[in-house]
Order: structure tokens, then C-alpha cells, then sequence
């Protein structure tokens, strides 16, 4: 069981926790929204609790709590730009159908 970050996504991770000036992560988690059922959630990290799993990918620990690994396990998190646009993509081979928008999913 494992996710990763691509050396994009680490990379703007950790320039953006270098700003912040605290912090050691990002946790990656799912939550119950949207029209397809599942959203994804994404926030930094400033410590871990019990029950936590930690994968470090290109230097950046990326934190699950083990409800979520169900639904993300394999998914690289990955950052593009696209134009004008940039964000992050989650490649996550659970995912059974998504939303129009691609805000939600389901597994």
C-alpha cells in the first residue's frame, strides 16, 4: 500500500513549506461530497497523530489516515500547469467513475 507525490508535486510542496516556515507534509485524505460521493482533501501537516501512516516521496512525507488509504492507495498526487492554469492531479487507479467537474468521484 502506498501514494506518492511526482517530483512536481514534491517540489511545490515543499517551496510552499519552506514559505510557511513550519510544517513537514501534506495529509491526503477523502471526505464525503460532490455528486460522484467522494472529494479529496488536502492540507499541511504540522504533526502526526496515532494512527497515521507516513510515505515519504521525493523528500516530502505525505500523511493518510488509514479510512482514507482505502480509497488512495496507488494515487500519485501529482502538480501540472496547463496554460494559465495550475493545480494539483490526483492519479488515483480506485476511481470507478468522477463528476463532470472533476471535484468528486467514487470507488
Amino acid at each position: 500500500m502506498a501514494v506518492s507525490l511526482s517530483e512536481s508535486a514534491a517540489k511545490h510542496v515543499s517551496n510552499f513549506i519552506a514559505r510557511r516556515g513550519k510544517g513537514f507534509g501534506i495529509r491526503l485524505g477523502v471526505k464525503t461530497s460532490g455528486c460522484s460521493g467522494m472529494a479529496y482533501k488536502l492540507e499541511f501537516v504540522d504533526q502526526t497523530e496515532a494512527e497515521d501512516l507516513v510515505f515519504e516521496s521525493h523528500g516530502v512525507k505525505v500523511v493518510i489516515d488509514p479510512k482514507s488509504l482505502a480509497y488512495l492507495d496507488g494515487t500519485e498526487l501529482d502538480f501540472v500547469k496547463e496554460g494559465l492554469n495550475e493545480g494539483f492531479k490526483f492519479n488515483n487507479p480506485n476511481v470507478k467513475d468522477q463528476c463532470g467537474c472533476g471535484e468528486s468521484f467514487n470507488v
